[in-house]
């Protein structure tokens, strides 16, 4: 059972040389002549490392508490020094996307679907009906990201946050055992936290921001589930459906930019609509997820989860910028997602 744990532990310092050169912290803005308070301002809005400068406008930094437009100036000047700000060629640019890693799902058959698992510096969105084993598969994949797995990957630890209050953590140790791992090192290595409104959520990603700072390499994964639940409850009608649309894109932004800026993988579910005028147009499944277009341009992979027979379920690829349309079966067991037998 140690076993296990340590590895995980142990797995990290090898990592800790790659993660140094990939987060740049914020403090070291001091050299360029930025004193240490508006570094503290930064932070504490979930600024934590230069290229979170970067991906910072000057509107939003000039919105900081106490930073005026000539110390933003400043301050995304000692930025672009630090980092390389034009083009790269793309054999660059692969060398560097060698530090994605994949999360395994827990079957080999959906693994394959999608290229090795759940991708790092990436959105990946699983949206079904009630019942398809999207937040077993969350659960699923709270207990693999903390196993070690392929191409070194050293396992880390996982942040979860709930929307609509379906975290178990009796699941988890059901997964735990499954994979010969101890249940409370498991549960440990999970941080959880219920967003009640939109905007709570929002707030939450400051806090995962900073999380993933201070404790640099140690996580690996990011779940949301769902994404959408609280933006339905919160804005209703066709009348707040521009403001909704605008506040999800500020956050699927935010995730998107998490996920590179940390390099984890950043996992979220989402709902389905049913599409009243979809009977018109003789459309196979009148279903849709919601979110709309701003939902599916953010995500980098989008998997459609259907029902089988039984225990079964169907993943589909919906869109992926490197992955085939195709389609998975694998089977919800009493330790999480696993195969399906034939």
């Amino acid at each position: 059972m140690k076993a296990a744990e340590d590895q995980v532990v142990e797995g990290d310092s090898g990592f800790q040389d790659d993660e140094e050169s990939f987060f740049q912290d914020i403090d070291l803005l001091q050299k360029h002549g930025i004193n240490m308070a508006d570094i503290k301002k930064m932070k504490s809005v979930g600024i934590c490392t230069v290229k979170g400068i970067q991906m910072t406008t000057r509107k939003a930094l000039c919105n900081i508490k106490g930073l005026s437009e000539a110390k933003v100036e400043k301050i995304k000047e000692a930025a672009g020094k630090m980092l390389n700000v034009g083009f790269q060629t793309a054999f660059e640019y692969s060398t560097k996307r060698k530090q994605v890693f994949h999360i395994t799902t827990g079957s080999q058959e959906f693994d394959k679907l999608l290229g090795g698992g759940i991708e790092s510096m990436a959105i990946t969105e699983a949206f079904g009906e009630f019942r398809t084993g999207k937040t077993q598969l969350s659960h699923t994949l709270c207990v693999t990201a903390q196993l070690p797995g392929e191409d070194g990957y050293s396992g880390g630890k996982v942040i979860f946050v709930d929307t609509e209050n379906t975290f178990r953590p009796d699941r988890l140790r059901d997964m735990a055992d499954r994979f010969n791992v101890d249940h409370d090192a498991v549960l440990d290595n999970v941080l959880y936290a219920r967003a009640y409104t939109s905007e709570h959520q929002m707030e939450l990603l400051d806090f995962v921001a900073a999380k993933f700072h201070e404790e640099g390499g140690v996580f690996k994964l990011l779940i949301i589930d769902s994404i959408m639940a609280l933006f339905r409850v919160d804005f209703s009608g066709r009348g707040e459906l521009a403001e909704r649309q605008q506040k999800l894109a500020q956050m699927l932004s935010r995730l998107q930019k998490i996920s590179e800026e940390y390099n984890v993988a950043v996992f979220v579910t989402n709902q389905m609509t049913a599409d009243p005028g979809a009977g018109m147009t003789f459309q196979a499944d009148p279903k849709k997820p919601i979110g709309g277009h701003i939902l599916a341009h953010a995500s980098t992979t989008r998997i459609s989860l259907r029902k089988g027979r039984g225990e079964m379920r169907i993943a589909k690829i919906f869109d992926s910028p490197d992955m085939p349309e195709n389609e998975a079966t694998f089977a919800i067991t009493a330790g999480g997602v696993a195969d399906a037998k034939e």
